[in-house]
This record gives structure tokens, sequence and C-alpha cells, in this order.
């Protein structure tokens, strides 16, 4: 099996050792996207901007494998405060739609430095 790292135009950088994606079979694993911008400078704002960041992140790395949200079939997010997840569920569907990829979610989890991280498996088959 190739594993292939997958990188796209715009795709903040991290000068921690990962890789933003890598692409395994038919399987592409996002690496936790946070509220960064290009350069992996933390970008801190409302729940709802760094919700919106981060996702908008993941679409530039699912972007560069041509894949979409409809591709992702597991979410793990990471949510500093219990009090933001009501807002985290009316949020969250504006990126996925029925049928719902499969969740988890953790929280008190980021130690203040951010409200919100994510990651995503999407699946790349036909």
């Amino acid at each position: 099996m190739t594993i292939e790292v997958i990188r796209g135009k715009g795709t903040p950088t991290s000068h921690l050792p990962f890789s933003p994606a890598v692409k395994a079979g038919d399987f592409v694993f996002v690496s936790g996207q946070a509220s960064v911008d290009e350069t992996g400078k933390i970008v801190n704002d409302t729940f709802e901007g760094e919700f919106r960041r981060s996702l908008e992140n993941t679409r530039k790395i699912l972007d560069a494998a041509g894949l979409t949200f409809a591709n992702v079939v597991q979410v793990r997010s990471y949510i500093d405060n219990p009090a933001d997840l009501p807002e985290y569920n009316k949020l969250y569907r504006d990126y996925f739609k029925e049928p719902f990829p499969a969740r988890t979610t953790i929280v008190n989890c980021l130690g203040g430095a951010l409200k919100y991280e994510v990651d995503v498996t999407a699946y790349a088959g036909k």
C-alpha cells in the first residue's frame, strides 16, 4: 500500500512533525485542524469563528484530495468549553448532512488555547 501526503493551496503549515493529511488506500486521514492561518498561527475568535475557520481549513485539505464533506465518514471534534455544545450541534449541520458521519466529541480538552479543533476521515473510493 502506498501512503501519499496531501497538501493543498492555502493549507495551513505547522512546525510540528505531522502531515496535513495522508491517503492510505481508499481513505484520507486529515490531521487536527484548528483556527489557524496559512502559517499555522492561532487565530483566536468566538466559538463560531474558530469552528468555521477549522472546518474551512479542513475543506482546503479535502479539496486538495479531490473530496468534499460528503466523503467524510468519521468526525472527531474537540471542544474546550462544554457550554459550546449546543452551538456546535447547530453549526455542525452547516457542513455535514444526512447521512451524518460517525462522530466522537470530546470536551474540556484544549487547555484554553483553542475553542475548537477537528480531525476527519474521508472515503476516497469509487
